[in-house]
């Protein structure tokens, strides 16, 4: 659920850029952000989802959210939409990288190396072109924060099987946000990196499982399941509450941190 700090909303005065805000954790920081007195830049592929997002926010605050046609992955394209945002809002304060697709899936020699590199480009491309063209905004307002939505497969764990661009590409932003993290601080810009495990999104929609997968699955099982803290998945509600405190001045003192919300998931494998 979504709640205003005593003594004010966080982000009234501030905009934010959220990548992938059509649905899942997207949307509902977008929300959670706008209800706090943030306006929100929308990016993501045209669809009813990214338009019904804008719908919603601008019900609870008129003229405080923009949809966006953006594919992450276009240099030009997500030049141009972050020159618009801004144009539009007057400046950036918040930039929340979280587009991703979970790509093909299957042995390392079935994948084409256009699986590969469609989903490296969707995922580390695109998170350094968000990055890239937002930090000249940041800049210019003397700071911001920055939070890349990475995940715990490639980080934490290696069981997802069949998933080696996915989980490199994961692997590969953390190392990014880091070395950001240490380039930016000067500039009063943090940069942080968020692990989520299974989390309720459409994210499987992109997921194209491949007939040779069943060939190097391990089954891993456990008796009471791999949800230690839920019964099921995260919500992305919850995710939202983690990345709204990076991005506000009450985690003023974190950057290049690697933070996993799972439920404890990893810690069994």
């Amino acid at each position: 659920m979504s709640y205003t700090y005593a003594g004010g909303v966080r982000f009234e005065g501030k905009t934010a850029l959220i990548t992938g805000a059509g649905s899942g954790i997207g949307k509902a920081t977008a929300i959670q952000m706008a209800r706090e007195g943030a306006n929100v830049a929308l990016f993501d592929v045209s669809n009813d989802r990214i338009l019904e997002t804008e719908r919603e926010i601008n019900a609870i605050r008129e003229g405080s959210a923009r949809a966006f046609d953006v594919d992450i992955a276009d240099p030009v394209r997500v030049e141009k939409a972050v020159l618009e945002a801004v144009e539009l809002f007057g400046g950036l304060h918040i930039i929340f990288a979280n587009a991703g697709i979970n790509g093909v899936v299957g042995p390392i020699e079935e994948l084409s190396i256009e699986d590969w590199r469609q989903t490296l480009s969707t995922n580390l491309d695109g998170t350094f072109l968000t990055v890239k063209y937002t930090i000249p905004h940041l800049k210019k307002n003397g700071g911001g924060s920055i939070i890349i939505t990475s995940s715990i497969n490639g980080n934490q764990r290696f069981t997802s099987f069949g998933m080696s661009a996915y989980s490199t590409s994961k692997a590969g932003q953390t190392g990014f946000a880091k070395m950001a993290a240490l380039e930016l601080a000067k500039f009063r810009i943090r940069v942080n990196v968020i692990y989520p495990g299974a989390i309720s999104t459409n994210i499987d929609e992109t997921t194209e499982k491949s007939e040779g997968l069943k060939q190097i699955t391990i089954p891993v099982q456990f008796p009471e399941g791999d949800q230690p803290l839920a019964d099921g998945p995260g919500q992305p509600e919850q995710v939202a509450d983690l990345v709204t405190f990076l991005a506000s001045d009450h985690s003023r003192h974190i950057t290049g941190a690697q933070i996993v919300i799972d439920g404890a998931e990893s810690l069994l494998f």
